[in-house]
């Protein structure tokens, strides 16, 4: 970008402005910190970046134009003047009833598509009325029993016309089926139906714990999801590969996009093994990421996502689709950044993360509640998060040209190193057999901690101010705070409408399907088929996936039983 002679001057003309600008006043006044990085054990931060910091930087090779290789500065020609991000608000809670309202109020309000949070219990493969179910039901985002579940939350909803994202992962199989048979009742082509399931369970391993089997048969799970979605849903996107529970476990940003991709290697390979074609379900790849603080080490966190996720799938599986290099992601801001102290700071902290991703180029966003560091949110936070993001696309600016930050000394600067960081984090990954063993062995958990338990010895030390916490504290007693309650009595309506919909259905059926769900499980058929004829007869969550774990065992963390 500059020449050899150019940049000597840059560099001799930093060392002066150093020594005779910087150093006195540093000497006189000193600084706020002895050194500066852009989160724990993340990039150190220079005091000032030059034409010298990026002197390696290829533009064709490295940047690029949007819409083509490497994809660094967006993988749309037109970023977000053709078509804005799709603005998505993570709902669901209580009964199916209430969350089909919420629904309606979201759309209503100028939401683009929906994002369905499961209770617990859904998560973990439990009908509402298990034991392990008891006091959970609702609580964390909606329970899902039945198809009648299903049905009731998508009322009035026409599937060929919203775009649904499923934060669901052992059991996504089932909610997936399920979401195919509405969208069957409804008469909607299966090529019309349009969204994400998570469906991340190496993720789950590593970060969040909502696991049911053992790692071999949730690849095969995956795995079926691919193929069957290729042939039959093929604008469904089969997986979000999250990054983002990793980040909330405590990683760094640089660990965040190292272990995300590694996951994506891992679930390629088994795809490939599986005798997949790569150019086939590669496009279906989605990837979730997490909106953190840091806006410049966000920004070039997402960047370097796009470029190594190009290269890898080039370089490692011979890809030749420009869709399977492409990196397409979805970002939710940072739960685990959000404070139960001085809940208004919150909206500033979303607001800041949200333009962290939009100018790191995110293809569909999710702004947290200021409240739910209590509870789920209520109406009118939901409403505020919504309307942050409305804001960002319509009156800031940013949404109005693409990849805005590019050219900047330290963004490209950071976003190199970020990218080299994350690549030595790989190597090392590789060395130790790949994301699977990785996993299995322990050795990517204890990463994540150890970087976890630094930030919180800085927070405790004082030595990182957070607003309202360690910093600018407040008495808030006696302050109320209208939080969103489920109540006893919204689980018992659960209860009572899981009874009845086993009390409607043909038994027979039923079982016979469940049946055959078994005897896919026992060979090697795709299980998909089979799972949403389960669903049709009205099968449960719970009945379904208690198949599974009669078959393929549960996981314990270090084992199966």
């Amino acid at each position: 970008m500059f020449d050899p002679d150019d940049l000597e001057s840059i560099r001799e003309g930093r060392a002066e402005w150093r020594e005779e600008t910087v150093e006195p006043v540093v000497d006189r006044f000193g600084e706020r910190k002895e050194t500066f990085t852009t989160d724990t054990n993340g990039q150190e931060v220079d005091r000032l970046y030059t034409p010298a910091d990026v002197a390696d930087l290829d533009y064709e090779e490295d940047l690029g134009y949007p819409g083509e290789p490497p994809y660094t500065r967006g993988v749309y020609s037109t970023g977000y003047r053709g078509r804005l991000w799709t603005m998505r608000q993570y709902a669901g809670f209580s009964t199916p009833e209430d969350t089909n309202e919420r629904y309606h109020y979201l759309l209503d309000q100028g939401q683009t598509g929906l994002s369905m949070a499961f209770d617990l219990p859904t998560q973990m493969g439990y009908d509402s009325d298990a034991e392990m179910a008891a006091g959970e039901v609702g609580k964390a985002g909606v329970a899902i029993d039945s198809l009648d579940d299903m049905l009731t939350v998508f009322d009035g909803i026409p599937l060929d016309e919203v775009s649904t994202s499923m934060t669901i992962n052992a059991p996504a199989s089932v909610l997936l089926a399920m979401y195919i048979a509405v969208g069957d009742r409804q008469g909607v082509d299966r090529e019309q139906l349009r969204g994400t399931i998570q469906n991340d369970l190496l993720k789950e391993y590593i970060a969040r714990n909502t696991y049911i089997y053992p790692p071999e048969p949730s690849m095969r799970i995956i795995t079926d999801i691919f193929d069957f979605c290729a042939e039959e849903t093929p604008n469904f996107n089969t997986i979000s590969i999250s990054g983002y529970h990793i980040r909330e476990a405590g990683s760094t940003a640089a660990q965040e996009l190292a272990f995300t991709l590694g996951n994506g290697i891992e679930y390629v390979e088994a795809a490939v093994d599986a005798g997949l074609d790569v150019d086939e379900f590669a496009p279906q790849l989605s990837f979730f990421f997490n909106g953190h603080n840091n806006i410049f080490e966000e920004v070039a966190k997402f960047r370097a996502a796009r470029r190594m996720w190009h290269d890898i799938m080039e370089e490692r599986f011979d890809a030749e689709n420009p869709k399977s290099k492409q990196l397409k992601f979805h970002t939710q801001t940072a739960g685990s950044m959000l404070t139960a102290q001085q809940i208004e700071n919150n909206v500033v902290r979303v607001a800041y993360q949200a333009l962290a991703a939009v100018l790191g180029g995110t293809q569909s966003l999710h702004t947290n509640g200021k409240d739910e560091a209590l509870a789920l949110p209520t109406e009118e936070s939901v409403r505020t998060a919504l309307r942050t993001q409305q804001i960002l696309a319509h009156e800031s600016g940013a949404a109005d040209t693409i990849d805005p930050l590019a050219g900047s000394y330290y963004v490209e600067s950071l976003t190199d190193e970020v990218e080299a960081d994350a690549y030595d984090i790989l190597e090392e990954v590789d060395e130790r057999g790949g994301m699977l063993d990785a996993v299995e062995s322990r050795w990517v958990q204890r990463q994540i901690q150890d970087t976890a338990f630094d930030r919180q010895q800085e927070i405790e030390s004082g030595e990182r101010v957070i607003v309202g916490v360690n910093e600018f504290e407040t008495d808030e007693a006696g302050q109320e705070m209208d939080v969103q309650e489920v109540t006893a009595e919204d689980q018992r309506r659960q209860i009572e409408s899981l009874e009845d919909a086993r009390a409607k259905r043909d038994a027979e059926e039923a079982a016979a399907t469940l049946e055959a769900v078994r005897r896919a499980a026992r060979g090697d058929d795709n299980l998909m088929p089979y799972i949403i004829d389960a669903v049709k007869a009205h099968a449960t969550v719970g009945e379904i996936c208690n198949v599974l774990r009669e078959e393929f065992g549960e996981y314990q963390g270090g084992g199966t039983v």
